[in-house]
């Protein structure tokens, strides 16, 4: 099987014909095809609206070119498939259909089964590489894992980088390999029943090899901003052409790639005021092209908590299947560690975040965030639970920390079993961080690689924003930084690591037999929650065939009598005790328990 997503821009093979080259300058003046191989410049004509095209039988697959705008500036194609000398070199032309791809009978994933795993393939192995990752896909798979999610692999400045300061989003970096590695790593993971999801960037470009703005200034709208730049010109004049290049980014990676869903991220940082949103835009043609004929699922990260996203649109499907749900996070980490600085003042019960979040989704439905300063959120209370991706751990979460401590240097054991327990037997699709199946230790810090002219900049504004932590802030452009966050496959040389793993892998082959089968088919999981002690909580889920899943915990640092109302149903999980004939919960219990009773038996649990 061969695939290949026709777009309006960028370089594409014609057999027989050559390559047809489509470039959007408006503002330039005079564009010419520069052909890496030496031979004479060729001059491409400008229609009226700013399209450059030319069809030329002097380049083939891996022609190496450039543009050349107004005599001087020579820039990349900015819809490049491939830059095999990073983002200021030339790009390369890509015939997708040359990878023959042998996936024909994977149709997807199904929502319900979904386990995410976020790895950034730079510092997931000590290779750094597409095909280094390929080789532990049967760990994931033997773990239980059933959705990666990439960190974004747009091409992006230098030799180390998160992903979010890409500026070619349609070039996979060259430090991880080819087009075809990315391909090649793809259908091994549908080989293991495994998705593949992407994370994207449609909120900005990065600063560094960024030249849009000097030949395409409709991409940006400068009267708005966004904590990384200039924001993305979405509704405003040459707006439509901006919105087809992201559109298009979309159906690229899902079409040419085979994924099997993107994560978008940070669209609170979306401006847009079209009469069609542009998120609403790029779900429609995703449900109408690769998602019409397979599973394909779009997952945002939208510190706006706007539930509307995930509800069903007038045709009944959800345009996003699903949202990250910070809240749930953050209620968590507080009890796990006691933190409340920054965002996670506006948590100060916990537990009543918790529980909302386990019953409604989201914590904030509209109330008042003081660390915000303005309402957050819609209502989510009628969002199916399985829109909520819930983590303890994730990039930005471990990374944006000054020194990137995993959950597992922050707080006991007993605390990370109790929470990881939780996270990953509740209803809602869990997301694991690499590393974090075995707990790693390593920290995963923030790095990049920029030139001289943004290298300062990074550094010091690394350097004000934790001033109070002096001179000891890792370097995010050393290379030691990024060794530092590698992860050690090693580790599971060690007992106590590898028996932490296996403990991960059993509850979630727990989760796929009592979990995930009683999801199937459900639409709305009705939730109910009641709290006992300083620190228990009860939560009753109702889910398929009138089954229910109970969840009893105490998530503090001291014993709690037990609910004066009995839990019923069969034990499936539950945290070692020590306090003999249940007169106690010991500090840090977790216990599921399932029950397959009718739909209108009372449960004795009281709405919290």
């Amino acid at each position: 099987m061969r695939s290949r997503h026709v777009m309006p821009f960028g370089a594409e093979v014609r057999p027989g014909e050559g390559v047809l080259f489509q470039l959007w300058a408006p503002k330039a003046r005079r564009v010419e095809l520069c052909l890496e191989d030496g031979t004479p410049l060729i001059p491409v004509r400008r229609d009226a609206d700013g399209w450059a095209r030319v069809l030329t039988d002097r380049a083939w697959s891996g022609t190496r070119y450039r543009y050349r705008l107004d005599g001087q500036l020579l820039v990349p194609d900015p819809a490049s498939r491939f830059q095999p000398e990073d983002i200021h070199g030339p790009s390369e032309v890509i015939d997708p259909e040359a990878f023959g791809w042998g996936d024909d009978g994977w149709r997807g994933l199904p929502w319900e089964e979904t386990v995410f795993y976020e790895l950034h393939v730079g510092t997931f192995t000590p290779e750094g590489t597409f095909a280094a990752a390929q080789g532990r896909l049967d760990d994931l798979a033997d773990l239980g894992i059933t959705a990666v999610e990439l960190m974004p692999v747009g091409d992006f400045p230098g030799r180390w980088n998160w992903g979010y300061d890409g500026v070619l989003p349609f070039a996979p970096d060259s430090r991880y390999g080819r087009p075809e590695d990315l391909k090649a790593f793809v259908q091994a993971c549908h080989a293991r029943g495994l998705a593949v999801f992407l994370d994207v960037v449609y909120n900005h470009f990065g600063p560094e090899g960024n030249y849009l703005g000097v030949y395409a200034p409709e991409f940006f709208n400068p009267r708005r901003r966004t904590p990384w730049g200039d924001a993305i010109n979405f509704d405003g004049p040459g707006g439509e052409m901006v919105r087809a290049f992201f559109r298009e980014n979309a159906l690229f990676w899902l079409t040419e790639y085979h994924l099997d869903g993107l994560r978008l991220d940070a669209v609170h940082a979306i401006h847009d005021d079209s009469h069609v949103h542009i998120l609403e835009e790029i779900a429609r043609a995703v449900h109408a092209g690769p998602g019409a004929t397979r599973r394909v699922h779009l997952v945002l990260e939208n510190d706006g908590n706007e539930a509307r996203y995930l509800g069903p649109d007038s045709t009944g499907r959800p345009l996003f299947a699903a949202q990250w749900n910070d809240d749930i996070h953050h209620a968590l980490h507080i009890l796990a560690t006691n933190e409340r600085d920054g965002y996670y003042a506006d948590y100060p019960d916990p537990i009543a975040a918790l529980a909302r979040c386990l019953v409604e989704g989201f914590a904030y439905q509209g109330e008042h965030s003081a660390y915000r300063g303005r309402p957050r959120g819609e209502p989510s209370r009628d969002v199916p639970l399985t829109a909520f991706v819930s983590f303890l751990q994730n990039h930005d979460q471990i990374g944006n920390r000054a020194f990137g401590e995993r959950l597992a240097v922050l707080a006991p054991p007993a605390v990370v079993r109790a929470v990881t327990a939780l996270l990953l037997l509740a209803p809602s699709p869990p997301l694991l961080f690499m590393g974090q199946e075995w707990a790693a230790t390593e920290p995963f810090l923030f790095f990049c690689d920029f030139g001289p002219d943004f290298a300062h900049r990074v550094i010091e504004g690394r350097r004000k924003e934790f001033a109070r932590l002096g001179d000891r802030i890792p370097n995010p452009e050393e290379e030691t930084t990024v060794r530092r966050s590698t992860l050690r496959w090693e580790a599971l040389n060690d007992a106590a690591h590898r028996e932490w793993r296996e403990w991960t892998r059993e509850l979630l082959a727990l989760r796929k037999r009592e979990v995930v089968s009683r999801l199937r088919g459900l639409d709305l999981v009705k939730a109910r929650a009641a709290r006992f002690g300083p620190h228990g909580l009860v939560v009753e889920w109702s889910l398929s065939q009138g089954s229910r899943l109970r969840l009893i915990a105490n998530l503090g640092p001291a014993p709690v009598s037990p609910p004066s109302f009995p839990v019923r149903g069969r034990c499936v999980f539950a945290s070692p005790s020590s306090c003999p004939g249940g007169s106690a919960l010991d500090p840090w219990h977790v216990a599921f328990y399932v029950d397959d009773v009718a739909a209108g038996e009372a449960s004795g649990i009281a709405a919290a």
